[in-house]
């Protein structure tokens, strides 16, 4: 298992959005570590894409987004934390949503964070990732190219999958383009 450097998120964010698919999230949880399957994605430009957290330039509250690529911006949408990881080329603004996981490992742990016991629903929804996984503001703005970090991304064995895209979800004014990706039969894609 290897950690992404951060190279991989110094590029369009859409193409960051769609080979982070089958990547391994990996949240080291005091002694505890979380993980699983990216297996769907959202990718978000700057201020001319009206969907995106920089669509009004940059705050104070989106500023990570135009920084580092390769760290987390956390914001709450609805009560729920929202992971994204910073991704564009140098001198850009961009960044990814982590919307849904296949849970591989710490199950036990992300049933009693989330309160359920089906497992399609613990991580299926970017909401629901972060309560599974415990993933907070208090993660923003971290390192996710620091092997020692408390949140990674790692890339493992390589599997076959087919890719699919759609606009975003709960988008009101969307780009043309679609910027959703996800693994095409996965039952933890978010419905």
């Amino acid at each position: 298992m290897k950690v992404l450097p951060r190279e991989f998120y110094e590029r369009d964010p859409a193409r960051v959005a769609c080979e982070l698919l089958g990547k391994l999230l990996i949240r080291r949880l005091n002694s505890k570590v979380l993980s699983g399957k990216i297996v769907e994605t959202e990718a978000y430009y700057g201020e001319a894409d009206p969907a995106s957290k920089a669509y009004k330039g940059r705050k104070k509250f989106n500023e990570l987004m135009f920084g580092d690529a390769g760290k987390t911006f956390i914001y709450m949408v609805h009560g729920n934390w929202l992971l994204n990881v910073v991704a564009h080329p140098k001198g850009d603004v961009g960044a990814v949503l982590i919307r849904a996981l296949e849970p591989l490992s710490g199950i036990e742990i992300m049933k009693r964070n989330r309160g359920v016991s089906r497992l399609e629903l613990l991580t299926s929804g970017p909401g629901r990732l972060t309560k599974a996984l415990a993933i907070t503001n208090a993660l923003n703005g971290i390192d996710v190219t620091a092997k020692n970090s408390k949140l990674i991304i790692a890339k493992d064995r390589q599997e076959k999958f087919e890719v699919k895209t759609s606009h975003r979800i709960g988008v009101k004014n969307d780009l043309p383009q679609e910027l959703r990706f996800y693994i095409k039969g996965n039952k933890f894609v978010s419905k």
